[in-house]
């Protein structure tokens, strides 16, 4: 399915109607995940540990993750240490933490402490008792099992799409100044041939690019100068500014491939297997914190909490922040409602709920709320502009054709009056982003 999905470039004509309205829930989402999955592992080590050693836990998931927050704007420490040591401590950021929160345990009277710790295998086999060879004997499947799976291929297969295309446009997203072409189409045909794989050995399909990939991005931020010409008093001048832009390379991300592969070897799993669960929690707990702190969305809340008087002024044909609060809630509420649904029977069809918020976004909530409020929260996740942007066009359109009725310059004006309209706006303490997000 994945790879059909490459073949026809399902990425062009499917995701040029997605908005940032799903794919800002769907990261929310991922946030909240990974939140209650560290929750589950401090809840187990509740179960199993004793008092004592339940109490380092949290000290040790809530120690990995701060550690790896500060170690993460290692960038930003200048003057101190050389550019590449802050480049490495932020790239590495939570693997350094893991490490050491890996050894504290070890050292004086922590060692004492009773450990929950990853379950690895010890030997080269399958870890299911049930089984003696490492692939399914597939060709042994009744056929009527092979067509009753394409209904779970098929959640599964929209699940990844989504996932990695919603991932793919945020690590590439302009504050990224990104200039090589995305390669969706490749993605996809190599995401397809890795559920394969996992389907023939037996072991649940894995897939999860959030926040990971924008991490990576992050991680890449490096400072770069760039010349324009510009004219001052009629005098043409080359203008130095500084830019942030990722470094576009692939040895990062092969080698966490290769590390990846031999952690899951058997001697190296061995040391994998030292790692406790507290670790673990830690991660996850700072995974959800990243997707959630560049979550317009998190911004948005805040806007909530913030007096009306202290607010930044909005565009002018936007007539208050009420229609942006309940956009707000509307989304939380979305997200917190398709969580509620992974943790029931029902949670395979989850991706379901989320392709369904694109057609909602574009014929339901447009009459809901004011234009000129959803041009201001919302655009397209793939391209510029914004619905509403595109209705105007089209109305732009329509108005050149009947032009000699004298309705095609109005129009044309009230075009360029909503473009104005729509500049920048200052999100707190970050920086001047695009008014749409």
């Amino acid at each position: 399915m994945h790879a059909v999905l490459a073949i026809i470039n399902a990425h062009d004509w499917t995701m040029c109607y997605v908005t940032t309205f799903s794919a800002e829930i769907f990261s929310l989402l991922n946030s909240i995940i990974y939140f209650h999955k560290a929750i589950q592992e401090l809840q187990r080590a509740h179960d199993t540990l004793s008092f004592a050693a339940f109490l380092y836990a949290i000290i040790g998931a809530v120690g990995t993750m701060l550690l790896a927050i500060f170690l993460s704007t290692a960038e930003n420490w200048k003057p101190l240490f050389h550019r590449f040591i802050r480049l490495g401590l932020t790239e590495y950021a939570a693997a350094i933490s893991i490490i050491i929160f890996i050894g504290i345990p070890h050292i004086g009277e922590l060692a004492t402490l009773d450990k929950s710790t990853l379950i690895v295998s010890t030997s080269f086999r399958p870890t299911s008792p049930d089984r003696s060879v490492f692939f399914v004997r597939f060709w042994e499947v009744p056929v009527e099992w092979i067509f009753l799976s394409m209904i779970p291929g098929l959640i599964i297969t929209v699940l990844f799409f989504f996932d990695h295309e919603i991932s793919s446009i945020i690590c590439t997203i302009d504050r990224y100044g990104t200039k090589k072409p995305g390669g969706f189409c490749w993605d996809i045909v190599l995401l397809g041939l890795t559920t394969a794989m996992c389907g023939i050995l037996g072991i649940p399909p894995a897939n999860g690019l959030l926040p990971q990939a924008p991490l990576h991005s992050e991680s890449l931020m490096h400072d770069e100068k760039e010349e324009t010409q510009i004219i001052v008093d009629g005098e043409e001048k080359t203008e130095t500014k500084q830019i942030k832009r990722v470094y576009e390379q692939r040895w990062s991300s092969f080698l966490h491939a290769g590390a990846i592969l031999t952690f899951i070897s058997p001697t190296f799993e061995r040391v994998l297997g030292l790692t406790p669960t507290s670790v673990l929690a830690g991660l996850f707990l700072f995974m959800g914190e990243q997707s959630l702190s560049v979550n317009p969305i998190l911004y948005r809340t805040f806007y909530l909490l913030t007096p009306s008087s202290e607010l930044p002024a909005l565009p002018p044909k936007v007539p208050s922040y009420l229609g942006v609060h309940i956009y707000t809630l509307v989304q939380i509420i979305t997200a917190v409602i398709i969580f509620i649904v992974t943790l029931t029977k029902g949670a395979p069809a989850f991706p379901v709920i989320i392709i369904a918020l694109v057609p909602i976004r574009l014929l339901l909530m447009n009459k809901l709320w004011n234009r000129e409020t959803l041009r201001f929260v919302d655009a397209w996740a793939c391209r510029e502009g914004t619905p509403e942007d595109d209705e105007d066009k089209k109305n732009g359109l329509v108005a050149e054709e009947g032009r000699g009725t004298g309705t095609g310059e109005v129009n044309g004006n009230e075009k360029a009056e909503v473009d104005g309209d729509r500049e920048v706006v200052m999100v707190g303490e970050q920086d001047i982003v695009d008014s749409r997000v």
